[in-house]
């Protein structure tokens, strides 16, 4: 088959270090919808932290006019034209879910309409984005048959390679995390394979079918779902009997096959999203998913479980809540990571704030713009405008830089802090999850 020109769609968290990838050995164009994030990429600038910018300014073009010129290299554009010269599209889109945590496929969905627009005969189209099994060929070919007018596996093929970036991780990086791959016929399985094994210096897994790379995915952050959702419950049963739940997870850690999860505030795009999916094609053919949901309600529950145990210390230790003065340390989804995509910790201010608590949000890698866009609240982004003196303090999420606040001149005399990542201290707070 002739040498690969790639198109990656969706330069997010996951595209962008792909494009990076790819673009160190093929010509690839990046697109995305977004004007402010291509125009960001193209000055070397990656607000997810994922790229560096010595890395981007090592593959970035400075013309569309160079793709023909050169063997590698990356072009970013929101311009569909620009895509159409590619044969290999790589789908790495967002997959939420809505309100009532039904799977919302409908940034796939204009995603796949877009490369139907520029889909030719031989082309290759892979999804990355985290489905339900069975969504690629199901929900996704008819769509780019509908509007390229060509026909699966005669005039164009499709695979499914699972995304496993973990966002703010620098070590598991994409090139060194093991890639699972499928494709639509056991020729462009190899070929699809071939072109990903030639960048992902961890090697591949080659599935047998797109369903089973599908599925392989989803049930990747199920299990850590579960598993967490697990020593959340202790957390809840342990507090009852004043027991330090991390001390008996240290405990029992020395036994061999022992699984170190901790617990925690689960939110993020991945795992606290992707049970959903499974939970939804299964109820779909007829199966209650009743372990995979029942880890979801009790991870869902652990924001307002915090909130409500501080309160409850607060009035133990006689503090007056209405009107109090409240600080949560942290709004992204997780420690040292600009991410804030289905961040639990607004659950936790949510709760504080129907016993009328003045809350503050202290978080130094959250974007104040996005937060307010995504929900509707204020931030502080320095240490500075950490002025107030307060009844409680939360650390929702472990940053680094919390680990070394001095809080002496922000907590009043008779105060409550809750430590939820065990950042401080064990002496340091009052409660830790």
């Amino acid at each position: 088959m002739k040498k690969p020109k790639i198109a990656i769609i969706g330069l997010g968290y996951v595209g962008l270090p792909l494009a990076v990838e790819f673009a160190k050995k093929y010509q690839v164009v990046g697109f995305d919808i977004n004007k402010q994030r291509i125009q960001e990429l193209r000055q070397n600038n990656d607000v997810t932290l994922e790229t560096e910018s010595s890395e981007l300014e090592a593959v970035n073009l400075s013309s569309f006019d160079q793709m023909g010129s050169i063997e590698q290299g990356l072009w970013i554009t929101d311009q569909l034209s620009e895509i159409v010269s590619a044969n290999f599209y790589v789908v790495t889109v967002p997959t939420p879910v809505d309100k009532n945590n039904r799977p919302d496929l409908t940034p796939l969905f204009k995603a796949s309409e877009s490369v139907g627009k520029v889909l030719k005969k031989d082309d290759i189209v892979v999804y990355e984005s985290t489905v339900f099994p069975g969504a690629t060929e199901e929900e996704c070919i008819p769509i780019l048959e509908e509007v390229s007018g060509l026909s699966f596996n005669t005039d164009f093929f499709a695979g499914y390679s699972p995304e496993r970036i973990n966002p703010g991780d620098k070590e598991h990086t994409v090139a060194k995390i093991l890639k699972v791959t499928s494709g639509s016929t056991p020729e462009i399985a190899k070929y699809i394979d071939d072109i990903y094994k030639s960048v992902i210096t961890a090697g591949t897994h080659l599935a047998p079918s797109i369903k089973v790379a599908e599925a392989a995915k989803v049930i990747e952050n199920s299990q850590r779902d579960i598993n967490i959702a697990f020593v959340n419950e202790l957390s809840k049963i342990f507090r009852l009997m004043d027991i330090d739940t991390n001390d008996v997870l240290e405990a029992a850690g020395t036994k061999w096959n022992f699984l170190p999860f901790k617990p925690g505030l689960v939110g993020g795009h991945c795992i606290g999203v992707d049970p959903y999916y499974l939970a939804q094609k299964a109820t779909e053919l007829g199966y209650n998913p009743e372990i995979i949901l029942a880890g979801r309600r009790l991870n869902d529950s652990m924001g307002p479980f915090v909130a409500q145990e501080t309160v409850k210390m607060m009035i133990r230790r006689g503090i007056q809540v209405k009107d109090g003065n409240a600080l949560v340390l942290g709004i992204t989804f997780k420690e040292d990571c600009p991410d804030i995509r289905n961040s639990r910790v607004i659950d936790i201010i949510d709760e504080l704030k129907t016993y009328n608590l003045n809350v503050d949000v202290y978080d130094p890698w959250a974007s104040p713009e996005e937060v307010k866009h995504e929900y509707g609240i204020d931030i502080l982004r320095n240490a500075k405008e950490v002025t107030k003196k307060y009844d409680c303090i939360i650390i929702a999420v472990n940053h680094k830089e919390f680990k070394e606040l001095n809080l002496n001149d922000n907590i009043a005399e008779n105060h409550v802090i809750f430590d939820v990542k065990s950042t401080l201290p064990k002496e340091q707070s009052h409660c830790r999850l």
